[in-house]
């Protein structure tokens, strides 16, 4: 069963975190999965490790306790948000296993704007330069899951100098336009969601 996909555009976090988890707690065994694309206003979200001390001087934009992994990151608009809702009890697949096609989805999907990225299994995400471009999160709950991964795209990077991002505080962030490649945000959904699919298939 091919999952739906859904572009939500521009919104709230919080609104779209609430329907991911009434989405996941309402779902039966035989709904379809479903991917949403989307970006976000400015906000700083804390997984579940999340720690407040690495909330440096955040100004006035907004501070969301989620429920994904992870420690504490930026979204905001120019930055593209793939969220994966899957039944992985009926795909067969682990969450490390998630984790490592969402990483590889970003990679395989930079190598096609000509940029050299990499995984780092000590610290999830996907780095360029060692410098992070990508994040991912993760939940899970009655063998479903939810959360999924940020890419930057063409976004104002400054607040991530507010937080010390994913709990390092010498952890520098980078985005598609730093390195001269200029698309919009739903053009670079397109190969992500694509290689998102090709590994579910698998």
């Amino acid at each position: 069963m091919q999952p739906v996909i859904r572009r939500l555009d521009l919104r709230e976090y919080e609104a779209v975190w609430r329907d991911m988890q009434t989405f996941t707690l309402d779902r039966g065994k035989e709904t379809a999965d479903e991917i949403w694309i989307v970006e976000h206003p400015p906000v700083y979200t804390l997984g579940l490790n999340g720690k407040r001390e690495h909330l440096l001087n955040i100004d006035n934009i907004p501070v969301v306790e989620t429920d994904r992994g992870g420690q504490v990151t930026y979204h905001g608009p120019g930055q593209l948000v793939v969220y994966l809702l899957l039944d992985i009890e009926r795909l067969k697949i682990g969450v490390r296993a998630i984790v490592t096609m969402l990483e590889q989805a970003m990679v395989d999907s930079l190598s096609q704007y000509g940029i050299q990225a990499i995984a780092k299994p000590e610290a999830p995400g996907v780095y360029v330069d060692s410098k992070k471009i990508g994040s991912v999160g993760l939940r899970v709950k009655r063998g479903c899951c939810y959360h999924g991964l940020s890419l930057n795209n063409n976004m104002d990077l400054r607040p991530f100098n507010h937080i010390n991002t994913c709990g390092y505080s010498e952890l520098e962030v980078t985005q598609l336009s730093d390195m001269n490649v200029n698309i919009q945000t739903y053009e670079l959904a397109v190969p992500v969601v694509h290689h998102i699919l090709q590994a579910i298939k698998q």
